[in-house]
């Protein structure tokens, strides 16, 4: 795809986040599957059905604009969920592995704040309002779990951890 104006590159950071969710929507089953601590499995699968909306949000910003989700990788939520992926298989305690995991975890969400941000920034630029309000939500839902992976490991995990 060339990018040749604003709208360009925009239906390009789209199509990267939709590539991300549809990997995350894969990796929070085995993250909640690893994870021993309930608060946090439970926060992985919450995460799971706020996912499978955030995609269907991005679906409907594809439609309005007459563009398809399809025909982009997202390299980088690839390698970050890789590095989960990598922790999962190390041998650890399940209080460790848990702390570990809300750090991937938190790797993920930051990446979509930034990549939410500069879409939701595109989208305010070129006029599209509903797109622009429907990335807001789906970024104030991400700072949301991030603020509930850091308390739940400052409250929980990480002293959980520290006794391990």
């Amino acid at each position: 795809m060339k990018l040749n104006n604003l709208q360009d590159l925009f239906v390009h950071e789209l199509r990267d986040l939709y590539s991300a969710e549809r990997l995350i929507e894969e990796a929070l089953p085995r993250m909640a599957e690893a994870a021993s601590h309930p608060e946090l499995k439970n926060a992985f699968n919450d995460h799971l059905e706020t996912t499978h909306e955030q995609v269907r949000r991005l679906e409907q910003i594809f439609d309005s604009l007459g563009e398809s989700p399809k025909g982009h990788k997202c390299k980088g939520m690839e390698g970050i969920l890789n590095e989960g992926k990598d922790l999962m298989k190390q041998e650890a305690e399940p209080d460790v592995l848990d702390a570990g995991l809300i750090g991937q975890a938190q790797r993920v969400e930051h990446y979509e704040i930034s990549g939410y941000g500069t879409a939701r920034t595109f989208a305010e630029r070129l006029g599209f309002t509903e797109a622009a309000r429907l990335l807001q939500q789906t970024l104030d839902e991400e700072g949301e779990t991030d603020h509930r992976l850091t308390n739940l490991a400052e409250r929980l995990i990480n002293p959980d951890a520290m006794q391990a």
